[in-house]
């Protein structure tokens, strides 16, 4: 029988192509599903779920490509539509809860210190007296922040803080309303000139691809923001910490950022639970696609096979 997976996206473009072309390498069948349109419905048997060219059954697994924005009842429910399906036994790569953790910037600091990811000095929270304080205390040390919206990507709405050098005034904290009113701050790393940070991919339990990004806006070396990408090398230090990273947040995939302070060792600053490559296959000979269809279908789906026939052994 033919397995049918859903591609979770809002939008077609170049990754649900490459993803679409290496499901059908695999003899699988994949449908783009937007998460928007599927629905909770007690009155839908058998599972009281309704996900769009699936009629009354469920797909085989599920690859979260993309939740679109949108109110935070909307995203609440999107969301909710993957954690039913987990709950309905498919295998959904990336789940709910590890996309909760990587897109809540203050999630992913706490468990990368939790469980020992070297990753930047990193405070969260709502008073902007303590911000203020923080800001203050790094300054006087001759040291930057960044302070970055808890949720956002590509490098929108950061803002580097601070001292250049030891005793130079300060500038007052900005207005936390444009960060709604949550000030998260992270210690700056400064690389030296030009300035770069690491994207390493990680699938399943290995590192498999790394690129640096150079250059960019001013000091935010995002692609999307004009970052160069060049092929990097995967050194051991690297691919550990990108992989102990992801292993903290429980993706399946991850896209980690990386950076390191010259001579130093790599600090985590974000891990990316619905990540984009299409820049780092600008640099790879692999192909990054289907490396990930592989890795949901021979050890996610197969795993949730094994477990129902397990299950269906001991009834």
């Amino acid at each position: 029988m033919v397995s049918r997976v859903a591609i979770m996206t809002d939008e077609t473009g170049w990754h649900t192509g490459r993803l679409k072309k290496a499901f059908r390498a695999r003899g699988v069948e994949a449908r783009s599903v937007d998460l928007a349109d599927c629905r909770i419905d007690t009155t839908w048997p058998p599972f009281g779920l309704a996900i769009p060219g699936f009629g009354h059954a469920l797909p085989d697994a599920v690859f979260v490509r993309g939740i679109a924005g949108g109110t935070f009842e909307q995203v609440t429910l999107r969301l909710g539509i993957l954690h039913a399906l987990r709950e309905c036994g498919v295998p959904v790569y990336n789940d709910a809860r590890a996309i909760e953790r990587s897109v809540d910037k203050s999630m992913t600091s706490f468990l990368l210190n939790r469980y020992g990811v070297p990753t930047p000095a990193t405070w969260a929270g709502e008073s902007t007296a303590h911000a203020q304080r923080v800001l203050m205390r790094e300054a006087a040390a001759g040291r930057q922040v960044v302070i970055k919206p808890l949720f956002g990507s590509q490098g929108k709405g950061l803002k580097r803080l601070g001292a250049r050098s030891r005793g130079q005034a300060c500038a007052p904290l900005p207005s936390l309303k444009p960060f709604s009113q949550v000030a998260y701050l992270q210690r700056y790393v400064d690389t030296g000139e030009p300035g770069f940070d690491w994207r390493v991919l990680v699938i399943g339990t290995q590192a498999v691809a790394a690129m640096k990004r150079v250059g960019g806006e001013d000091w935010i070396h995002n692609f999307a923001r004009g970052a160069r990408c060049e092929p990097a090398e995967l050194t051991p230090a690297l691919a550990e910490t990108a992989v102990r990273a992801t292993a903290a947040l429980g993706l399946d995939y991850a896209g980690v950022d990386l950076i390191a302070p010259e001579g130093g060792r790599p600090l985590v600053l974000e891990v990316n639970g619905v990540a984009a490559w299409r820049g780092l296959q600008s640099v790879t000979s692999l192909d990054i696609a289907a490396l990930l269809v592989d890795d949901l279908l021979d050890r996610k789906l197969a795993a949730s096979k094994g477990n129902l026939a397990r299950a269906s052994g001991d009834a």
